[in-house]
């Protein structure tokens, strides 16, 4: 039991200082990583490029093909693109176990020393965030050194060391036995590069000769896409998709492996470190994964027909449909870039809002009762979608932002109720309209007049202030603030002209109370795209 306790202690500091590492590196790269997945293009080695970069910095190709699959659920990339990065996160993870495989334990605690009194003493956020980085990398070589000593008495035990070299036999079932262990440990702590920072602690021991870490280190490749296949539960089609192209991957590799590169693999990394099992073992894993990409890189398209086979495309998945497009809760392990995926949803939000509002408008000229039910429909899916991305934006805060980009997730919870209640508005003018259809009310050329032109400045007014939300131009969003005080000084005219009309009986007064109330509606909106305005300008100030 000692010895158990010991090997999860162990595993539980290198885990620890490879998430804080991961962190530390992701806050150190800050917008870079945005910047990283907009460089992706349909060109499937930049593709591999990226996967293999952000894999690297979040130091888990498990997290990657997770916020893969959140990607293509949102719909920021092609499943021929995902593909791509998939390959690259497989390549990306072999880092850990190159950096586990060195003997550095001996200066860790002094690099884990020296970066905490640096990341307690410094102001600058930067340097922080990369002292956080080599912390991260102390306390994971102190959980290397934590569990090589845990199992050092496992070498009494002598079934214990016959069943691991039983594993490098080449046998069929010794093969078998070998790749389905490496895929339940993985599978079990979820984390490809933990298993490898056990195996590569046994074969620091002389435990694990490469010839039995080989076949293991491919199923902690395949246990590793069990992560991304969980993720997809509950995601969209083309999301499961992506997650079994990254399992087909790996099978695939593996059975070529264990056919026709065995051997020479074997024979390779042995050359490279004769008398380093765990060098050994980190040199395998890397070969493996980059010759698997280079081989089944250029099939990707046939990967994804195979995952069209499997998982056929669905008439449905072709339709257009309203409401949130853009967010998924695997992104946020990507901060930066669930911020733009969040905006882009507040942006869509607004577009929706807007179109409602013109809906509103129209339906209340040509009397169109239809376009009226349209108003109502859309509307309650506005307000869903308020609800769902307020939840997003309060995930969003809980997780690692800098201090610029609180100020932007802040400054979109007040955005979203701004765009929220123009559509409430727009339900006020839809039933306005209804009455008046209803009820068969006319109103004079001049008021129909009049109500267009404050329309068409509320309209340029709304559409403007979006544009500045979009662009973050403070320019754009002063020319709103400008426009809500002409859509006042109008409505306070057009509000005394017909109030004048009413004295002098050229209108109804029930027509005029509508006519008002429609008025208050314009004007009310205006002064929300002012507010969404005045959020870009406050956030550009700070």
């Amino acid at each position: 039991m000692k010895i158990i306790f010991e090997v999860l202690g162990g595993l539980g500091l290198f885990l620890y200082g490879m998430t804080i590492m991961g962190d530390g590196l992701e806050k150190a790269a800050g917008d870079k990583m945005k910047k990283i997945i907009e460089v992706l293009t349909n060109n499937r080695i930049i593709a591999v490029v990226v996967g293999a970069l952000v894999t690297m910095i979040i130091q888990s190709s498990s997290a990657t093909t997770v916020m893969v699959v959140g990607f293509v659920n949102a719909g920021i990339m092609t499943l021929t693109q995902a593909t791509g990065i998939i390959m690259g996160a497989n390549i990306g993870t072999t880092v850990t176990a190159q950096i586990a495989s060195l003997d550095l334990n001996k200066i860790a605690p002094l690099v884990v020393g020296l970066a905490v009194g640096v990341w307690m003493f410094a102001e600058n956020k930067k340097t922080k965030n990369i002292a956080e980085i080599f912390i991260g990398f102390g306390i994971l070589f102190i959980g290397m050194d934590f569990m090589k000593h845990a199992v050092k008495p496992l070498k009494e035990f002598e079934g214990f060391r016959t069943m691991m070299l039983s594993f490098g036999k080449g046998t069929f079932l010794d093969s078998f036995l070998a790749v389905f262990t490496g895929f339940v440990v993985t599978a079990i702590v979820q984390s490809s590069s933990a298993a490898t920072g056990i195996l590569i602690a046994l074969a620091s021991e002389g435990f694990l000769p490469i010839e039995a870490s080989l076949p293991i280190i491919f199923g902690t490749n395949i246990g590793t896409c069990v992560t991304a296949m969980l993720s997809s539960i509950g995601a969209n089609r083309t999301a499961k998709r992506a997650a079994f192209i990254h399992f087909m991957f790996n099978i695939i590799g593996t059975v070529i492996f264990m056919v026709f590169f065995r051997g020479v693999t074997i024979h390779l990394v042995k050359y490279l470190t004769p008398d380093n099992a765990a060098r050994q073992l980190a040199n395998a894993h890397t070969f493996f994964n980059i010759v698997n990409t280079l081989l089944l890189l250029p099939f990707a398209v046939l990967l994804v027909k195979l995952a069209n086979t499997i998982i056929p495309i669905k008439d449905y998945e072709k339709e257009e449909i309203g409401g949130i497009k853009h967010l998924d809760d695997r992104i946020l392990e990507t901060p930066s870039i669930a911020i733009v995926q969040v905006m882009k949803e507040t942006i869509n939000m607004g577009q929706l809002a807007l179109a409602n509002y013109k809906k509103s408008i129209d339906a209340f000229i040509d009397k169109n009762e239809k376009l009226v039910h349209d108003v109502f429909k859309q509307e309650k899916i506005i307000n869903q979608m308020e609800q769902e991305i307020a939840s997003y934006l309060v995930k969003l805060s809980n997780t690692a932002l800098s201090a610029g980009q609180h100020e932007v997730v802040d400054g979109l919870f007040s955005t979203i109720n701004d765009i929220e209640r123009v559509g409430d508005h727009s339900d006020n003018l839809a039933e306005l309209s209804l009455y008046a259809i209803e009820h068969d009310i006319c109103f004079s050329d001049i008021g129909m007049a009049e109500l267009k032109e404050i329309h068409e400045k509320v309209v340029d007014a709304y559409t403007l202030s979006l544009e500045a939300l979009e662009t973050g131009d403070s320019r754009g969003a002063n020319k709103v603030i400008q426009l809500e005080g002409e859509v006042d000084a109008l409505e306070k005219s057009l509000r005394a002209h017909h109030i004048q009309r009413l004295n002098k009986q050229q209108c109804s007064p029930e027509s005029g109370v509508i006519f008002l109330d429609m008025l208050s509606n314009l004007e009310r909106i205006a002064d929300h795209a002012s507010n969404i305005a005045m959020a870009v300008i406050d956030t550009n100030r700070k």
